[in-house]
C-alpha cells in the first residue's frame, strides 16, 4: 500500500514539474524578446568587448526599447555575410525630413582597432540613456541626423585577438584580406579592387552616395591624433607632404575641436611604444604629411560624397585589454560629442523656385574662394560648414538663373540662415527681382536681406575675375607640371588624363574640367579644345593653359564661369604634337620646323579623307585623337592654329580638289559658331587678317571663311570630325605670327578671352533631350536624330541623350532659339515584329526577373563602359609563358579539377602525332545539352607557328573559371552562355614553331606538311585526299550545328577578317559578318584604326580594322568558310599580333589589348534574333528551317529552339517545315541589347497539290469508296464464275500441304521533300543534301 502511495506521490510530482516546465516556456514565448536576443540592460560596465552575436543583440534591444527616437538597419553585408549595423539616432527616426544636417560614424574599419567599436556604442548608449534628461543630449538628437556605425568590418573583429597592440594577429583587413581603408576611389592614383571583394566597402561607399552626410568621423587605433584631408598627394610620397584641401582651414579647425577634447591627444605626444618620440602639433596632422594613403575612405567623403570627414587615431595599442575600456571612454566621450556639434557652424537655409516655392533638390552651392561645392537634399535644404567670416555665395540649379549673395557674415556658434529663391531661365511670368534674389538671415547673421541684395546688385553690375598671371612659353616637361598642379589644387573640378603617346613617347595630355569629372552627366554636353596640331603654331597651346588657369581659378566665384562648368563637360588637349614643338623656334613667322611631328608627316593631312584617299600610314598623334573622338559623346570642337587670323569651317576640301566653296549640310550652322568666336576678336572681325605684315594680303569678310574656298587640305580633322562623329569643328587660326615672343602671349589672351568662352557657350545651341523606351523608360542608344532639309543624321549617346546644334530658326515643329537649346524628348515604342506583314507592337509578356536582369545586363555591358568596368572588376594578376602541348593539356585538366561544376574536357581526336585536340567546355552545367542557350566556339592554333591566340584562350579560361561565382557579370555570362574553347588544332605544328621569329613559317602546317586552313571542304568531288586528322576532328565539331557563333584566333597581322576565304563568291550575309568583326575590333586600342602598323604591310589602312577574308589572303578550304557553309554558324578570324611568334614579354601586352574584345563576343553572342518554333497544341517542332532575310539558313533544335546573330536593323525571316504552312516575320536588331525571343507557331498546311486540303480529303475518300466498290464486285464475279467451272481447274502439287509464293517488291530511289526543293541551291554540298533528306 505504502510503495503503491509512494509511486502515485512521485507521478503527481512529475505532472507538477511538467506543467510548470510548460508555464514556464509559455510566458516565455510570450515576451516580445526571445530569450536568445535577450540581454541583460543593466548599466553599462565598460569592462568587457562584445563580439558580433552580442553586439546584435545589444543594437536590437537598444532600437527596440528607444523605438522613439533610435532604429536599426543594415547597409549591407561583409564577406562572411555579418550584416553592417547602423543606429540611425534622432528625432523620427525612420523618416527623412528638411531641416536637420545628417552626421555619422565609423569605427573599426580596421578589425583589429576595437576601441573606435567599443566607445561608438557607448556613445550611442550615452545619447539614448540621456535624452530627455540632459538637454545638450537632447537638443543634439533633436537637431541632428546621427547615424553610428559600430563596426564596419565585423569579420576582422572576430579574427583579432585581445592584447594584441600591433595587429600582429591579421584582424586588420577583411575576410578577403583587403585593406579597407586603401580601397575607395582615389584622385590621384587608379585603385584596382573587385567589388565583389569588399562588399563592406561597396556598401558604405553606396551609403555615402545616397545620403547627403555633412560631417563624419572614421574611429582608428595605433596612436593618439585627429588626421584630416587630403590622405595622399599626387607625388604620393611615402610622407612629409602636405596636401592641401580647398578647405585646409576648416579641416585643421574641426581636427582641433576634437584634439583638445581629448586629454592625451592634446598634448601632442601619444608615446606609443613603437614610435615614442612621435608628436603632433596641437594633436592633428594632415594625412599625407604623416604618410601617403590611396584609396582612403576620408578623401572619398569629401571629394565624392561633399562630406567633412576627419580619421580619429583613439589609442595606442590597437586592441587593449578590456580593462582600460572605461579609460578610453573617458578619454573621448567630451570630444565625440563636442566634434558631432560642430555640424551646426557655418551657413545653411532651403533653395526654392520662385515661381511656386517648391524646394529644388541638387541646387549647387558654392563659396567664392573655396573649390569645394555642396548641393541641396531632395527637401532643398543645405548646410556649408564654415568659419567665422565673410563670404559671397553663389547658388545654381539646372533650367535657373544663378544667384550670387555678397557680404554673407558667418559668426561663432550656430549657422547663419540663408535661403535662396531662384528664377527660372525661361519664365516670363516670374515674381519681381526683388523676390527672386532674395535672402533672408537669422539673428546669428549680422547680414540684413537689404544689404545682401545691394551687394549682389553690386556683384551682377560688376563682377571681378581673376586672369592668368604667368604667360611664357611652356616646353614640354613645364606643360606637364602645370597641368599636374591644377589638377591637384582643383581636383573638385578637374581631371588629368592621356589620350595616348606622340612618336617620342610624350604623353597626349587632355584635362577635362566638369563639376562633376570623370563623369558623363545626362544631358550635359561635351565639347574639347586641341591646340598645337602644327607644332611651331604654339599661341593655341600657351592659350588652352591660360584658358585651364582662368577656368579654375574663377569657378564658384564668377557666375558664367561657374555655370558653364557646371553645364558643360570640357576636355582640352594643349598639345597634339609635344614633339614638333620641342624642335621649334621662338621668333618663327611662318616657317615649317617643327611644323610636322617627329616622322614628318603633317599631321592635319593625316585623317581620312571623304574626297581623297590618304596614302600616309596613320601617325600615333592621329590615331589617339581619332580614338578619343569616337569614345567621347563630342558635340562641338575647335583646332587651334596660327599662321593668319580667321576661323575656318567644313568643308576643307572638294572632289575637284580645287578651290572653291565646299558646302556642308550644316552651312549655316558652322557660320553660326565661327562668327560666335570672330565677332568677340576684334581684330579677326575686321577681315584683314594679317594686314601689318606685307606678304599677306587675304581678306575675310567676318574673320571666317568655308575651308576649300580658302585652299583645299586633305585629310584635314576638322571634316573627318563632322563626318565620322557627331561633333562639329572648326578651325580658329589665331595669328600671322606662329611662334611670337612670350611678352605677345598676354595681348593675344585679351584679344581672344571672350571669344574662347563664347564658343563653348554655342555648345548649347540648338535642340537636346533624351531618346527613350515607352516600355521601360530607359534611354535607347544608337538612335539616329534627322533634321528635315539637313542631310546630317545624328545618334544618341549610350545613355539616351542627344544634342543636335541648329541654326537659330523657327521650323514647322521644334522652335530653336537664339539661346540655349531646345528640350525635345522622344518617346519611342518598340516594334517586335511584322508579322505575314501586319505590324504589331512589343507584346512579349513580362519577364522572369531573372531574365529581365540578364537582358539589362547585356545592355550594360553594351553600353559605353560597360566592358571597361567589368574588366576592372575581374583584374588579376597572370604569369604569361608559351606553354608546349603537355603544359597545354596539364592546364585544362587543371581546370577541370579546380572548377569542375563549370568545366567539362573533351577529346575530338588526335593529331597526326597522336596528340589529343582538346576541346573546353565552360558552362554552369557543362555535361548537359541546354538547346536554349547559345553557344560559341573560340578556335586558335590552326598553324602552329602563331601560338598567340593559344595563350590568349588560356588566359581568357582561367579568368572566366576564377570570376565564376566571384564576379556577378561573369557569373551570369557563364550560367547563360556555353562556351567551347579549342585553344590548340594543331599542337604537332606547335612543337616546330620558332619563339621570337616573326616570319619564320617552321609549324605553320601539321607534320604532313598540310596548311589545316585550306583542308576544311564539305563536298568531296572538293577534295583531292582525304582530310587531316586534325582538320577531321574539328569538322565533326562544326557539324553539330549547335553553334551560334565562333571567333578564330591568329597571328600576322593586327585586323579581323570574315567570310568568305575562296575568291570570287560573295557571302549571303554579309552584313552580319562584317558587324561581328567590326564588334571585335572596335573594342581593340589598336585594331580598329585601320593601321596595323606592321612592317611590309601592304594593305595600307583598313577601315575599321576589317576586311573580307578573300582580300587578304583568298584560298579554297578554310575553316570557317566550312563553318558558315556547312555548320550554319558565322565565324570571325582575329589576327592578333604583326609577329607571328613575339616574346613571351608581349603576351601581357596582347592579353590586354584583345581581352575586352573576346568578352565583347561573349556579349555579342546574346543578340539577334532568338525563338522557338511549335506547333499550334504547343508541341516543339525540331528541324524546321529558319530562313534569314531570303538566304541564310538555321535549324531548330531540341525543344525548337533556334538563335541567329543579325546586324542591327530590320530583318525578315522565315519558317519553313514539312507539313506546315510556311511563316515570315519581321524582327528589329538593337546592337545593345539582348535577342528578344519570339514564338513561331505552325498551322497545319491546307493546300495539297495545289487544292484546298478539304477538296483533296474528299476526293480521296470517293475515289478509295468507288475502288472497294469495284474490288467487291470483282470479287462476286470472279468466286461465281469459279464455281461452274470448277472441273476445268487442276490442283497444283497435291502432295503439299502449303503452297507458299514469294514476291519481292523493290522499290528503290529518292524523293525529296518539297522543302529541299524550295532551298537548294547549286553550291549545296553532299551532306546538306542527305541531311535534308532525312527531315
Amino acid at each position: 500500500m505504502s510503495g503503491q502511495r509512494g509511486n502515485s506521490l512521485c507521478s503527481w510530482h512529475k505532472l507538477s514539474l511538467l506543467v510548470s516546465s510548460l508555464l514556464f516556456v509559455y510566458i516565455s514565448s510570450i515576451n516580445s524578446v526571445p530569450l536568445d536576443e535577450q540581454r541583460d540592460q543593466g548599466p553599462e560596465t565598460y569592462s568587457e568587448y562584445y563580439n558580433y552575436d552580442q553586439l546584435t543583440v545589444l543594437l536590437k534591444s537598444l532600437a527596440q526599447k528607444y523605438a522613439n527616437i533610435a532604429n536599426l538597419t543594415s547597409i549591407g553585408r561583409s564577406v562572411e555575410n555579418r550584416e553592417l549595423w547602423v543606429m540611425r539616432i534622432t528625432k523620427e527616426p525612420t523618416a527623412d525630413v528638411p531641416g536637420k544636417p545628417k552626421f555619422k560614424y565609423v569605427g573599426n574599419m580596421h578589425g583589429d582597432e576595437t576601441v573606435s567599436r567599443q566607445v561608438l556604442i557607448y556613445l550611442l548608449e550615452y545619447l539614448l540613456e540621456k535624452y530627455g534628461e540632459e538637454p545638450r543630449v537632447t537638443e543634439l538628437v533633436d537637431s541632428t541626423d546621427i547615424y553610428i556605425m559600430p563596426s564596419m568590418n565585423p569579420d576582422g573583429f572576430e579574427k583579432s585577438k585581445e592584447g594584441d597592440c600591433t595587429g600582429k594577429d591579421e584582424g586588420r583587413n577583411n575576410a578577403k584580406n583587403l585593406d579597407l581603408n586603401r580601397s575607395f576611389p582615389d584622385q590621384f592614383e587608379e585603385i584596382h579592387v573587385n567589388a565583389e571583394d569588399i562588399p563592406e566597402g561597396t556598401a558604405v561607399m553606396r551609403w555615402i552616395l545616397q545620403n547627403k552626410f555633412v560631417l563624419s568621423g572614421n574611429l582608428h587605433g595605433g596612436t593618439v591624433v585627429a588626421s584630416y584631408p587630403f590622405d595622399d598627394s599626387v607625388a604620393h610620397d611615402t610622407e612629409g607632404t602636405y596636401s592641401r584641401s580647398p578647405d585646409d582651414a576648416l579641416f585643421r579647425y574641426l581636427a582641433r575641436v576634437y584634439a583638445e577634447n581629448n586629454p592625451v591627444m592634446k598634448t601632442g605626444q601619444p608615446k606609443c611604444v613603437e614610435n615614442i618620440n612621435e608628436t603632433f602639433e596641437d594633436g592633428i596632422t594632415n594625412g599625407a604629411k604623416w604618410y601617403d594613403v590611396a584609396g582612403g575612405m576620408q578623401d572619398f567623403n569629401y571629394l565624392k560624397g561633399g562630406c567633412l570627414e576627419i580619421t580619429m587615431e583613439l589609442s595606442c595599442c590597437k586592441y587593449p585589454p578590456s580593462s582600460q575600456l572605461k579609460t578610453e571612454w573617458d578619454n573621448n566621450q567630451e570630444a565625440l560629442l563636442a566634434f558631432m556639434e560642430k555640424i551646426h557652424i557655418g551657413v545653411r537655409g532651403f533653395v526654392r523656385a520662385a515661381r511656386n516655392d517648391a524646394p529644388l533638390a541638387d541646387a549647387v552651392i558654392m563659396v567664392a574662394g573655396i573649390n569645394h561645392n555642396v548641393s541641396t537634399s531632395r527637401f532643398g535644404d543645405y548646410y556649408r560648414l564654415l568659419l567665422p567670416g565673410t563670404y559671397n555665395i553663389t547658388v545654381l540649379a539646372p533650367g535657373y538663373i544663378p544667384m550670387s549673395v555678397a557680404g554673407v557674415e558667418v559668426t561663432e556658434g550656430k549657422a547663419a540662415v540663408l535661403n535662396i529663391t531662384l528664377e527660372a531661365e525661361n519664365d516670363e511670368n516670374s515674381p519681381t527681382e526683388t523676390s527672386v534674389y532674395s535672402a533672408s538671415t537669422d539673428s546669428s547673421s549680422s547680414s540684413s536681406s537689404t544689404g545682401v541684395n545691394k551687394a549682389a546688385d553690386e556683384e551682377k553690375d560688376s563682377r571681378v575675375t581673376v586672369q592668368p598671371q604667368d604667360f611664357r612659353h611652356h616646353h614640354y616637361n613645364d606643360m606637364q607640371l602645370f597641368l599636374q598642379k591644377f589638377s591637384s589644387d582643383y581636383s573638385s573640378i578637374t581631371r588629368l588624363y592621356s589620350i595616348g603617346k606622340s612618336v617620342q613617347g610624350r604623353l597626349l595630355w587632355v584635362m577635362e574640367i566638369s563639376d562633376n569629372p570623370s563623369v558623363h552627366e545626362l544631358g550635359e554636353p561635351e565639347f574639347k579644345y586641341i591646340g598645337n596640331m602644327h607644332g611651331n603654331e604654339v599661341v593655341g597651346r600657351e592659350l588652352l593653359l591660360n584658358l585651364i588657369e582662368y577656368l579654375c581659378r574663377n569657378y564658384g566665384t564668377d557666375p558664367e564661369i561657374t555655370q558653364l562648368i557646371n553645364s558643360t563637360r570640357i576636355h582640352i588637349m594643349p598639345s597634339m604634337n609635344p614633339d614638333g614643338y620641342e624642335v621649334s623656334q621662338e621668333g618663327d613667322i611662318s616657317g615649317v620646323q617643327g611644323r610636322n611631328n617627329t616622322n614628318n608627316y603633317d599631321l592635319n593631312r593625316n585623317f581620312p579623307d571623304r574626297f581623297n584617299f590618304v596614302t600616309d600610314p596613320r601617325q600615333p598623334e592621329t590615331l589617339a585623337v581619332m580614338n578619343w573622338a569616337m569614345s567621347y559623346p563630342f558635340v562641338l570642337s575647335a583646332n587651334l592654329h596660327g599662321g593668319s587670323l580667321v576661323v575656318n569651317y567644313p568643308f576643307d576640301d572638294n572632289l575637284d580638289n580645287v578651290s572653291g566653296y565646299s558646302k556642308s549640310s550644316d552651312d549655316d550652322v558652322f557660320r553660326m559658331v565661327a562668327l560666335a568666336y570672330s565677332q568677340e576678336n576684334s581684330q579677326m572681325f575686321d577681315g584683314h587678317s594679317c594686314k601689318e605684315m606685307d606678304l599677306y594680303q587675304e581678306y575675310f569678310k567676318d574673320g571666317i571663311t568655308n575651308g576649300a574656298a580658302w585652299y583645299n587640305v586633305h585629310g584635314g580633322m576638322q571634316d573627318w570630325n563632322y563626318v565620322n562623329s557627331n561633333c562639329f569643328e572648326v578651325t580658329i587660326e589665331l595669328g600671322c605670327y606662329k611662334y611670337p615672343p612670350a611678352a605677345d602671349l598676354p595681348k593675344y589672351w585679351e584679344k581672344n578671352r571672350r571669344s574662347l568662352l563664347q564658343f563653348i557657350h554655342q555648345v548649347h545651341r540648338g535642340v537636346k533631350g533624351m531618346v527613350i523606351d515607352s516600355k521601360d523608360g530607359s534611354g535607347i542608344p544608337n538612335a539616329t536624330i534627322t533634321v528635315d532639309t539637313v542631310n546630317h543624321p545624328i545618334t544618341s549617346n549610350t545613355a539616351g541623350d542627344y544634342w543636335r546644334l541648329l541654326y537659330s530658326s523657327v521650323s514647322t515643329f521644334v522652335n530653336v532659339p537664339k539661346e540655349g537649346a531646345e528640350i525635345v524628348n522622344f518617346t519611342l515604342t518598340r516594334i517586335h515584329s511584322y508579322t505575314n506583314g501586319q505590324t504589331t507592337e512589343d507584346t512579349t509578356p513580362i519577364l522572369d526577373p531573372s531574365l529581365k536582369e540578364f537582358q539589362s545586363l547585356i545592355k550594360q555591358l553594351s553600353g559605353e563602359s560597360g566592358l571597361d568596368k567589368l574588366i576592372k572588376d575581374t583584374h588579376t594578376q597572370s604569369s604569361f609563358r608559351y606553354r608546349r602541348y603537355s603544359e597545354v593539356s596539364e592546364f585544362l585538366r587543371g581546370l577541370t579539377l579546380n572548377f569542375p561544376e563549370i568545366t567539362s574536357l573533351q577529346s575530338l581526336g588526335q593529331s597526326v602525332e597522336f596528340r589529343t585536340i582538346w576541346a573546353l567546355e565552360i558552362s554552369n552545367n557543362p555535361k548537359v545539352q541546354e538547346p536554349s542557350e547559345p553557344k560559341i566556339r573560340f578556335v586558335a592554333g590552326i598553324h602552329g607557328n602563331a601560338p598567340v591566340g593559344t595563350e590568349l584562350l588560356l588566359e581568357f579560361a582561367a579568368s572566366l573559371c576564377i570570376n565564376y561565382g566571384k564576379n556577378a557579370a561573369i557569373t551570369r555570362l557563364i550560367n547563360e552562355t556555353r562556351i567551347v574553347i579549342l585553344p590548340s588544332i594543331n599542337p604537332d605544328g606547335r612543337e616546330l614553331a620558332k619563339e621570337k621569329d616573326c616570319t619564320s613559317t617552321a609549324g605553320m602546317t601539321n607534320v604532313h606538311g598540310k596548311d589545316l586552313d585550306n583542308d576544311f571542304f564539305g563536298n568531296a568531288s572538293q577534295r583531292a585526299a582525304e582530310p587531316q586528322p586534325e582538320t577531321s576532328a574539328v569538322m565533326d565539331l562544326i557539324q553539330e550545328r549547335g553553334f551560334t557563333l565562333s571567333v578564330a584566333l591568329d597571328g600576322g597581322s593586327v585586323l579581323v577578317t570574315y567570310p568568305y576565304d575562296k575568291p570570287v563568291q560573295s557571302v549571303e550575309n554579309a552584313d552580319t559578318l562584317r558587324y561581328l568583326a567590326t564588334v571585335y575590333a572596335k573594342h581593340h586600342p589598336i585594331m580598329h584604326s585601320g593601321d596595323t602598323g606592321c612592317p611590309n604591310s601592304q594593305m595600307g589602312t583598313i577601315p575599321n580594322g576589317v576586311l573580307r577574308a578573300a582580300e587578304w589572303h583568298s584560298h579554297m578550304g578554310s575553316m570557317k568558310d566550312f563553318s558558315v557553309d556547312f555548320g550554319h554558324c558565322p565565324e570571325i578570324t582575329v589576327y592578333t599580333s604583326c609577329c607571328l611568334f613575339p616574346p613571351a614579354a608581349m603576351l601581357p601586352t596582347l592579353w590586354a589589348e584583345n581581352r575586352k574584345s573576346l568578352l565583347s563576343m561573349l556579349v555579342e553572342v546574346h543578340k539577334g534574333v532568338r525563338g522557338v518554333v511549335k506547333d499550334k497544341s504547343g508541341k516543339p517542332i525540331v528541324g524546321a528551317i529558319i530562313v534569314l532575310n531570303g538566304g541564310v539558313r538555321v535549324f531548330t533544335s531540341e525543344g525548337g529552339y533556334f538563335h541567329a546573330l543579325l546586324a542591327p536593323g530590320l530583318h525578315s525571316i522565315e519558317a519553313v517545315a514539312d507539313g506546315y504552312q510556311q511563316q515570315s516575320q519581321k524582327v528589329s536588331v538593337s546592337p545593345f541589347e539582348a535577342a528578344s525571343s519570339i514564338i513561331i507557331e505552325f498551322d497545319m498546311e491546307n493546300d495539297i497539290f495545289g487544292l484546298p486540303r478539304e477538296l483533296v480529303v474528299a476526293s480521296a475518300a470517293a475515289a478509295m469508296t468507288a475502288l472497294v466498290v469495284t474490288a467487291c464486285i470483282i470479287w462476286c464475279v470472279c468466286s461465281a464464275k469459279s464455281n461452274r467451272q470448277k472441273d476445268g481447274f487442276h490442283r497444283l502439287r497435291q502432295d503439299q500441304d502449303d503452297y507458299d509464293d514469294e514476291i519481292r517488291l523493290m522499290s528503290v530511289g529518292s524523293k525529296k521533300s518539297l522543302l529541299s526543293h524550295e532551298f537548294q541551291d547549286e553550291s549545296e554540298s553532299d551532306e546538306d543534301t542527305l541531311y535534308t533528306n532525312k527531315l
